[in-house]
């Protein structure tokens, strides 16, 4: 199975048209055609299912696509790699992002970092710890940023220097907003949003023996969707303070949590790992102690 042959497959689950993505390849459609049915007989599945003006994956196409978009990405990162072995003024840097305000710190220190090596290019995926962590365990990532204590047995860490505070997202004309903190019972029956990861992690951890009592009305990895809809009065949201705008025009209003809740964010890389050039000048300024 070759890289090309991926790109290929992916052009075409991407356009859903075979002419589209053979001019998007810039190859003839022939060539294009006779390169998937190569692939799907490699594999013994049918990859696509053909209709009159359109192309739809299989599930067995689907799952190819999840597996090729790691492995083509992973190629490319690679050349680019090599392309910038010899580049002392840059290279490429990968990070995967949990959501929060102290990314502030991270944005500093790549600032501060620019200025050192001005041909770097870093790429940024956001997501919540299950996506970011297989991305870094995979390779596909240098660092990540964790809402969470990470695994000491696999990967080294630095972490931030706040804490992250729990509260709730309201809208500004509900009776809530007049509380100045909010309790586990002030909750009970309500319909709550809240990421899936923090639902089973955190908030046990602050309810205690009412967790029960309380319903996730819906899960989010993204704070300002949620956000939308308590704007919407379909809910109130459990999250980080400063994620989303309550400011007094917002239409929303945060209160923190009572007792205090709060996350520590980290910073991580896996142990032994070989980085590239640019990644290992970047590991030696987050290990100063001025950096993070």
């Amino acid at each position: 199975m070759e890289i090309r042959t991926l790109r290929y497959f992916l052009a075409v689950a991407r356009e859903e048209n075979m002419t589209r993505a053979a001019e998007a390849l810039h190859v003839t459609q022939p060539t294009l055609s006779k390169a998937l049915k190569a692939l799907e007989d490699e594999l013994g599945k049918k990859l696509f299912t053909r209709h009159s003006f359109s192309i739809k994956l299989t599930d067995e196409g689907i799952l190819l696509r999840n597996r090729a978009e790691d492995l083509v990405s992973m190629a490319d990162r690679i050349e680019r790699e090599f392309v910038s072995l010899d580049d002392i003024t840059g290279g490429d840097l990968y990070f995967g992002l949990a959501e929060s305000y102290q990314i502030r710190y991270l944005a500093h220190t790549i600032h501060s970092f620019k200025k050192t090596y001005p041909g770097l290019r870093y790429h940024i995926t956001s997501g919540d710890t299950e996506q970011v962590m297989e991305k870094l365990d995979k390779g596909l990532l240098d660092f990540a940023v964790l809402a969470e204590t990470p695994d000491a047995r696999k990967y080294e860490s630095a972490i931030f220097p706040e804490a992250d505070v729990w509260g709730l997202v309201i809208p500004e004309d509900d009776p809530m907003r007049k509380k100045k903190a909010i309790r586990v019972d002030d909750l009970i029956g309500l319909p709550l949003f809240c990421s899936a990861q923090s639902w089973e992690n955190d908030i046990p951890l602050w309810a205690g023996a009412k967790m029960d009592s309380l319903h996730l009305e819906g899960s989010f990895r993204l704070a300002y969707n949620a956000s939308i809809f308590v704007k919407e009065h379909l809910g109130y949201l459990l999250t980080f303070d400063r994620l989303v705008d309550t400011s007094p025009e917002s239409g929303l209003a945060f209160r923190p949590l009572t007792p205090r809740l709060e996350t520590k964010l980290y910073l991580v890389w896996k142990k032994y790992h070989t980085f590239s050039p640019i990644a290992d000048r970047f590991l030696e300024q987050i290990r100063k102690p001025v950096s993070m």
